[in-house]
C-alpha cells in the first residue's frame, strides 16, 4: 500500500532537514551539510513493513514552484493523501510565501479534495522572543490564508523533540484503522497493570498508537508542601522518548553496537522498551513496584503474535 505525501515550502525553510533526521536517522548536528533540492526528488518510505510513504520533497526556488503550479500542476498534486507545508519562521517573504502556498491549496482542492493538510512552522529553536506568541501570531495568519481549508499547524525544530511530535501525528493519519491498535494496545496495558503503553515504528521511532487508559495515569497532585507530585506524566513525552532513543541508537552506532532494547528500573516506575514486532517497538510504563521487569517481558513476548496480526490487517 503507497500513500503519496507532499513536503514544500519555500527554498531554505528546512524541509529536506527534517526528512533526514526523521527518515535517514541523521543527527541534527549534520544537516548543514545538505544541498538544497533541486525540483522533486522522490523517496519511497517503507513504514510499518507494507505500508509505503511516497515522499514527494519538492524544491521551493520560486521557478520550480512557478513550474509545479503550472505544467506540472496535475502531476504533482493528483493522489496525495497528505500536503506538509513548511514555513520558516523567520521568512523576509511571508506574503510571498503565503500567495505560493494558497495556490498549492487550490491545486489540492481540485486534485486530491481528501487530502490532510499539515502546516509546520519550523525554525522555532532560533526564536529569540516569546515562542508561545510568535507561533500564535503564525497560526493566526495561516488560518485565515486557509480559509475554509482543514489545517493543523505545529511548531518544530529541528534540535528538539517538537518535530517527532508532529512527524507522529502525520503518520498516524496514514495508517488505517490506527484505532484498533489503539483499543488493543489498551488491553494489553489493563492485562500488564501498566500505567501507559506506546507503539513505536522501529526505524523512524514515530509515535503509531499508545493506550488509553485514564484511570491508571497519575493525576496532578500538590505534597504537602505544595509541589507537583512527580509521578505526574509530562504532555511531551512521547516524543522526547523518541527524540531520546533515536538519539541513544546514533550513539550505539558509533560504539558498533547494536540497539535491541532498554530496561529502566527507577523508585518512580519501571520502563520497557522492547521489540514488539518485526516493524515495531513497544513501551510499557508501570508505577506499581510489586510488577517485575521479567513479568513485563513475559507478556511482550506473548503478545507479539497478536500484533504482528493486527499490523498485518491494519495495513492490507
Amino acid at each position: 500500500m503507497k500513500k503519496k505525501v507532499l513536503l514544500m515550502g519555500a527554498s531554505g525553510s528546512g524541509k529536506t532537514s527534517m526528512r533526514s533526521v526523521i527518515f535517514s536517522n541523521n543527527p541534527a548536528s549534520l544537516t548543514s551539510r545538505l544541498g538544497a533540492t533541486i525540483d522533486v526528488e522522490q523517496n519511497h518510505v517503507r513504514f510499518l513493513g507494507d505500508l509505503i510513504l511516497n515522499l514527494w520533497d519538492c524544491g521551493g526556488q520560486d521557478s520550480f514552484m512557478d513550474s509545479y503550479l503550472s505544467t506540472q500542476r496535475s502531476t504533482i498534486f493528483q493522489h496525495v493523501g497528505v500536503l506538509i507545508y513548511v514555513f520558516d519562521v523567520e521568512s523576509r517573504e511571508m506574503d510571498k510565501d503565503l500567495v505560493y502556498y494558497r495556490d498549492c491549496l487550490d491545486a489540492l482542492k481540485k486534485y486530491s479534495p481528501d487530502a490532510v493538510v499539515f502546516l509546520l512552522v519550523h525554525k522555532m529553536d532560533l526564536v529569540r522572543a516569546s515562542k508561545k506568541g510568535i507561533l500564535e501570531k503564525k497560526t493566526k495568519d495561516l488560518q485565515e490564508a486557509s480559509g475554509d481549508v482543514g489545517i493543523t499547524i505545529f511548531g518544530t525544530s529541528i534540535y528538539d523533540e517538537s518535530l517527532y511530535k508532529a512527524w507522529s501525528r502525520i503518520v498516524h493519519t496514514l495508517i488505517p484503522n490506527a484505532a484498533i491498535l489503539t483499543k488493543h494496545l489498551t488491553t494489553f496495558a489493563e492485562a500488564c497493570s501498566a500505567t501507559e503503553v506506546i507503539l513505536f515504528e522501529r526505524t523512524t521511532f514515530l509515535v503509531i498508537a499508545t493506550s488509553q487508559r485514564e484511570s491508571a495515569v497519575p493525576t496532578i497532585q500538590q505534597t504537602t508542601r505544595g509541589c507537583p507530585d512527580p509521578h505526574q506524566l509530562q504532555s511531551t513525552r512521547y516524543e522526547r522518548t523518541s527524540e531520546l532513543i533515536k538519539a541513544f541508537k546514533h550513539a550505539c552506532v558509533r560504539m558498533r553496537e547494536e540497539f535491541r532494547c532498554l530496561d529502566m528500573e527507577l523508585p518512580e516506575y519501571t520502563a520497557v522498551l522492547d521489540e514488539l514486532t518485526k516493524n515495531t517497538y513497544i513501551m510499557v510504563v508501570v508505577h506499581d513496584p510489586t510488577i517485575e521487569t521479567a513479568a513485563i517481558k513475559i507478556n511482550i513476548r506473548l503478545a507479539r503474535q497478536k500484533f504482528e496480526e493486527l499490523q498485518a490487517d491494519s495495513i492490507n
